[in-house]
């Protein structure tokens, strides 16, 4: 048994501080950790929190702001206090909640925010300067001198900020993510969530059962409420048993469902293996849940909220119900001379269950009068005070005594080592609020809860969460609601057995009542009075809320901000009731006037290693493989990154040395003979409907109504501000059949745009449209005997003439003895060319056949580098043209503007600003010297001009050599181009430090009149 050797007279004594087995232990085996260098023995089962506090540890860390000794509020994670880091190295976690982090074996954990240690920590003299560190201090300090803002305040307040260490290197573990459905989610496994989860089930509805602690029971397990006559986690345990035998049942422990969303999706976050020394082989430490759920029942329960009074977070006064849950859960004995300071009826069954265990209870507390407490007293011998309150506490490194106020204002010193304190229950309603529903407050129960059909008729709210504080009302709310989430049932439960019903346990049932009591005497601003803490993460003070209603921050939102109450990460769970009740009191508001902020997800911490889940490294943006890959890895071809794609860049021969070299001959064997280069990756959309050529025709600035079936056109798309987006070809394939292609950078931004506009701007046109980028394999086959080889591969009924099959043109085909295929005769090189496109799966083997059909013709692959060398010899813009930046003007393309039909765009495209003349306009560079490189991005000046920016008159957009004309070549941007044609101006690198000559010449370098394309 676990315990703490203390010191006594001229020998060493034990003080035990478990006293039994614990409902959730194995005590039959032992676990040692280690916290802040010194090992301890646990039990598996345990909680860091209960095993350092099994071991007499009491102080578990330091405050943020005045470095104040802190020990466990809680028992759960609702806790503000007690973060710890856990583990070592990289995988060192900080802020975590000791109260939710299971024991194993190895675990080492150390406190954080305090220098050199815990018991002595310098940074402790803060406490001297509270008067400075007021709320809103950082508004009102480090004003003077100014200078001294960027050497001096600034780095003491980020060595000062924050809690705990992040680790120095990469996150070692793995995270997943996954997608589930179900008829019912049910969020919390107590006993009204257990109910529900029964009900459902029973109905045959699928059924996902949520519980972010390890154990089944809820509250359950912190009591000892007998159902059927047996202990209550017993009843937890059996029900959860019953679950797990059923298969349409997924029970999901250590798992948090931290925020709702849309469409009936929540967030899950399951702690796979963060109670294992080290995850299992092929485990992940956490997995992300995305559930989508037809219903859902909220099963949270309830947070317990503390009393304010001065001196209330001394290590040593906890929560009631949490030192319930140590007691009954754990076994442990949280000290053994006990006050119990309570505003209504549920902090007194801590008297009671104190007192079993064995613990001395020296004095209750009560805010108001009850015969309940009166018997207590009575049994248990405590000193009784009604009507009375806590008006201070001592203690240096934990609670020793407390000072009492009777009802007559006299003050009564208490020797303690441990206040239980219990200012009512908040239910935890966060869930209910992620969608704009706002609680209501209920005087009864002093507390804010669900309003009547908040979230929808999809959400049923029961037990604690609801406001339903009894335990026969919650098991009867839970089943009701697992009825009625599964159709199953639709009124009230019947208490007997029958055909589709459950029979309500037999449970002993008590009344809720309270006092509702938000603070102590002294918490205001008399100077004999210590701090009183509201938010005990943020040492946030009574005085601080008084000063912020003072200074006029009297909104609920105004007040969070300036005193960052509810801002750590507890997110004011224990708090927020409080201070909304401090700060109603000082403006003379009801509490229902004063309103509460809402919550927003998560509702738990969640790492962002789980946000992220496999997407890290070169997950985060994995590569997509054209269909033709492996076949042209198998060529030895050298990939490159294209957008999300790795594309062939060059296909290398034996014998050349130099890439350039390969480029060269790449181009040359299309220009001479024939070639073919992987397209799949431009971004393709199939649009059907009646309405499709109307919704093109408002797309792009061209127009669309003429086009012919069987024939493809170019089009242009401009942003709403006037300047060019995207450009492409769009394909008439049947009567209301079209398919768009788009460049591979803005396939998925013009897919969005187009969801956009049919959504938001034209939901009345009849159009359908998917993305079938993935579905199809588009290859190029580009040279003056690509048609001779296309009649190799379409099957000979496909008249391919000239004539027949002219530029443009457009037709669904068969290749290859039958395979549906789709055929362009669409050219980027400016070549007698085809785009042909046949389900994905086949894409390898087109590639393969093509070598076969073509090697009479020495047919060759190329790559995007001959690709685009190609296109800028003919003129095509692409990225680094299409940048954002450039008007159709400036590309040369104004006559496409159509005048007689509206287009996005339109208006701001016919700005002054965007047709001037003198904007930069494409144009064609030649160096005066061949073999002078033209290099992108270069700078170009008026020849002779002082290299100044008031000379610059524009810039390369892209450059290359030309292996056809035998000279490097360059596609640029020069204010007022046209009427620059033959001057020559000098290229400025200032990089390289060179200055090159070259003329200015039109964009098309390689057969102006297209005579090749049309061959």
């Amino acid at each position: 048994m676990s315990g703490l050797r203390v010191a006594g007279r001229g020998r060493k004594a034990r003080r035990t501080f478990r006293h039994g087995a614990g409902n959730g232990l194995e005590t039959g085996r032992q676990i040692r950790f280690t916290f802040d260098g010194k090992s301890y023995l646990g039990h598996p089962g345990d909680t860091l929190a209960s095993a350092l506090l099994a071991n007499g540890v009491r102080l578990l860390g330091r405050s943020f702001k005045y470095h104040r000794p802190r020990g466990l509020l809680s028992a759960g994670p609702e806790e503000p206090n007690a973060l710890v880091e856990l583990r070592q190295g990289a995988a060192r976690e900080p802020n975590t909640r000791a109260t939710v982090a299971e024991i194993f074996d190895g675990l080492i954990a150390s406190s954080q925010n305090r220098w050199p240690g815990l018991t002595l920590d310098v940074l402790g003299i803060n406490g001297f300067f509270s008067p400075v560190f007021t709320a809103g201090f950082y508004y009102k300090t480090f004003m003077w001198p100014a200078s001294f803002w960027e050497k001096v305040y600034e780095p003491l307040i980020r060595r000062a900020a924050g809690l705990g260490r992040a680790a120095d290197a990469a996150d070692p573990d793995r995270y997943e993510k996954i997608t589930a459905f179900c008829d019912v989610l049910v969020v919390g496994a107590g006993p009204a969530g257990l109910s529900a989860a029964l009900a459902a089930a029973e109905s045959g509805v699928q059924v996902i059962l949520c519980e972010q602690d390890a154990l089944p029971g809820g509250r359950l397990r912190g009591e000892r409420t007998l159902i059927d006559g047996h202990p209550g986690w017993m009843w937890a345990q059996d029900a959860h048993r019953r679950l797990a035998g059923m298969t349409n049942v997924r029970i999901m422990t250590r798992s948090c469902v931290f925020a709702r969303y849309d469409g009936g999706t929540y967030g899950v976050l399951e702690r796979v293996s963060d109670h294992l020394p080290a995850p299992r082989e092929g485990q992940p430490r956490q997995r992300m849940w995305r559930v989508v759920a037809e219903h859902c029942v909220v099963a949270t329960g309830g947070i317990e909220r503390p009393i304010v009074f001065p001196n209330n977070d001394r290590p040593g006064i906890m929560l009631a119900a949490s030192v319930r849950t140590y007691l009954h859960r754990f076994g442990v004995i949280p000290g053994h001379r006990a006050v119990v300071y309570t505003n209504n009826s549920d902090g007194l069954r801590t008297v009671a269950d104190l007192h079993h265990a064995g613990v001395r209870v020296v004095a209750i507390v009560e805010a108001g009068t009850s015969t309940a407490a009166q018997d207590l007293a009575r049994q248990t011998g405590a000193a009784l005070f009604s009507g009375a309150t806590i008006a201070n506490t001592f203690g240096r490194l934990g609670v020793t005594a407390a000072v009492i106020r009777d009802a007559h204002g006299r003050e009564h010193r208490v020797g303690c080592d441990l206040i239980a304190v219990s200012g009512g229950w908040s239910p935890d309603i966060a869930l209910t609020t992620h969608q704009g529903a706002r609680p209501v407050y209920r005087d009864d129960l002093a507390a804010f809860v669900p309003a009547q059909g908040a979230g929808g008729s999809d959400l049923h709210v029961v037990g604690v969460a609801a406001g339903v504080m009894t335990d026969r009302g919650a098991f009867e709310s839970g089943l009701r609601a697992g009825y009625l989430a599964s159709g199953a049932v639709s009124g009230a439960v019947s208490g007997a057995d029958g055909s589709g019903k459950m029979r309500l346990p037999d449970v002993n049932d008590a009344a809720y009542d309270i006092t509702p009591v938000w603070q102590g005497p002294g918490t205001g601003n008399l100077p004999r009075a210590g701090k009183a803490f509201v938010d005990f993460q943020n040492d946030v003070t009574a005085r601080d809320i008084r000063l912020a209603a003072q200074e006029g921050f009297q909104s609920v939102e105004h007040l969070k901000r300036y005193t960052t109450l509810g801002m750590a990460t507890d997110q004011g769970k224990t708090a927020n009731v409080n201070a909304l009740a401090m700060l109603a009191d000082i403006t003379g508001r009801s509490i229902s006037e004063t309103g509460t902020t809402l919550i927003r997800p998560p509702v738990q911490p969640v790492a962002l290693g789980a946000l992220a889940g496999a997407h890290r490294g070169r997950h985060f943006r994995p590569f997509r493989l054209p269909p033709t890959h492996r076949w042209a890895e198998e060529q030895g071809a050298v990939f490159a990154e294209n957008g999300l794609w790795l594309r062939a860049q060059w296909y290398p021969r034996p014998g050349e040395t130099h890439w350039l070299e390969t480029v060269n001959r790449e181009v040359e064997t299309v220009r001479n003979r024939v070639g073919f280069c992987d397209v799949s990756t431009l971004g393709k959309i199939d649009l059907q409907g009646p309405d499709v050529r109307v919704f093109l025709d408002r797309l792009y600035v061209n127009g669309w109504q003429k086009l012919p079936v069987g024939r493809a056109r170019y089009g242009l798309m401009l942003r709403e501000d006037g300047f060019v987006f995207d450009d492409g070809t769009t394909a008439r394939l049947g009567e209301n059949h079209y398919v768009m292609t788009t460049t591979t950078a803005k396939a998925a931004s013009v897919m969005q745009h187009l969801e956009f506009c049919h959504q938001c701007l034209w939901p009345e046109l009849d159009v359908q449209f998917i993305s079938v980028t993935d579905e199809w394999a588009q290859i190029a086959v580009a040279g003056p005997n690509s048609r001779d080889v296309m009649r190799q591969i379409v099957d000979p009924d496909f008249d391919l003439s000239n004539a027949a099959f002219g530029f443009m043109a457009a037709a669904d085909v068969t290749v290859c003895g039958g395979l549906r295929a789709r055929l362009f005769r669409l050219s980027f090189s400016g070549e007698l060319a085809y785009e042909i496109a046949v389900p994905a799966r086949y894409g390898d083997a087109l590639a393969r056949r093509l070598m076969q059909a073509g090697a009479p013709y020495e047919i060759a692959p190329y790559g995007t580098e001959a690709l685009g060398v190609m296109r800028i010899e003919k003129g095509h813009p692409a990225g680094a043209e299409l940048n954002g930046q450039t008007t159709a003007h400036d590309l040369g393309m104004g006559r496409l503007l159509s005048g007689r039909k509206d287009f996005i765009g339109r208006r701001m495209a016919d700005r002054a600003a965007l047709r001037d003349p003198a904007r930069p306009t494409l144009v064609g560079l030649k160096p005066l010297r061949a073999d002078a490189p033209l290099v992108c991005g270069a700078h170009l000046l008026p020849r002779g001009a002082a290299a100044t920016a008031a000379s610059d008159q524009g810039w390369i957009a892209s450059s290359a050599w030309s292996p056809t004309l035998g000279s490097w070549i360059g596609l640029g941007f020069l204010q007022n181009g046209p009427a620059h044609l033959r001057d020559v101006v000098a290229v400025h690198n200032p990089l390289a430090g060179t200055v090159t000559e070259a003329v200015v010449v039109s964009p098309v370098f390689v057969d102006p009149q297209g005579a090749r394309l049309h061959g």
